[in-house]
């Protein structure tokens, strides 16, 4: 794992998405095509907003996939994951096809053919962050590290929930739905390259638990330190509890 410290939060996304905008082009040098899943989270806000404006990248060669969806909202609301990242990112670069979970009426079997269509070939890039639980995309602690599946339905912890209200995309917590349908850790390992944007202080507490504390469930992220090829992008809020960065 590499950890690349920022001056800021603008920096980061800045830094974070000039790395990205590199892999893409580099992986696009070797392949026809790339697979990128993203995460939807104002976490990623300023990466994604640096990223759509990246120069020289032929975006009609990128399969976009996101990580997450909540169950239970309607299809046209804000607060859906796919909404937003289709009016953060999606919708600003010509991309050759987007990938959206749509829970519907049955999210099992939903889960069931968007983990058929991650499948088809292998994911090059995942851009994601880490909650304030230590959770990856919705795989809330404590998480299968080794999950059979690669799509399923979860239950949402109220910390997760939380979070939400926090970071201003519910009005309140019973706002929040209870249930969502995630890629599960192993499949967002399976990625070839991981970047993780992690800036604010209220992720301070599970940066320094992902870094720090043992390889479990109990804190999802620190699965990411068995990834060979991940970079963890903090601001001075998010790193102040790491060791030696008080």
């Amino acid at each position: 794992m590499k950890i690349c410290l920022t001056p800021s939060r603008a920096e980061l996304g800045r830094k974070a998405a000039r790395d990205i905008s590199e892999a893409i082009r580099r992986g696009l040098r070797q392949k026809a095509q790339l697979r990128i899943i993203f995460a939807a989270a104002p976490s990623q806000g300023e990466m994604h907003a640096a990223l759509r404006n990246e120069p020289n990248i032929d975006w009609q060669r990128i399969h976009a996939f996101h990580m997450d969806e909540y169950i239970g909202l309607e299809a046209g609301v804000s607060q859906r994951f796919g909404n937003w990242l289709s009016r953060a990112f999606f919708d600003h670069v010509r991309l050759g096809s987007v990938h959206l979970i749509e829970p519907g009426s049955d999210p099992d079997s939903e889960c069931i053919r968007y983990a058929t269509v991650l499948a088809e070939a292998p994911i090059d890039l995942v851009l994601l962050g880490i909650g304030a639980n230590g959770h990856l995309a919705f795989n809330d602690p404590p998480a299968d590290l080794n999950d059979p599946v690669a799509v399923k339905v979860v239950e949402l912890d109220e910390m997760c929930r939380r979070q939400q209200v926090q970071d201003g995309c519910f009005g309140s917590l019973d706002e929040v739905p209870r249930k969502a349908i995630t890629v599960t850790v192993p499949a967002l390992l399976s990625g070839h390259e991981l970047f993780c944007c992690v800036p604010g202080r209220l992720k301070a507490p599970s940066v320094q638990a992902a870094l720090e504390s043992p390889i479990s469930g109990l804190c999802p992220a620190t699965a990411l330190r068995t990834h060979p090829r991940c970079t963890i992008y903090l601001d001075p809020e998010s790193s102040c509890m790491i060791a030696g960065h008080e």
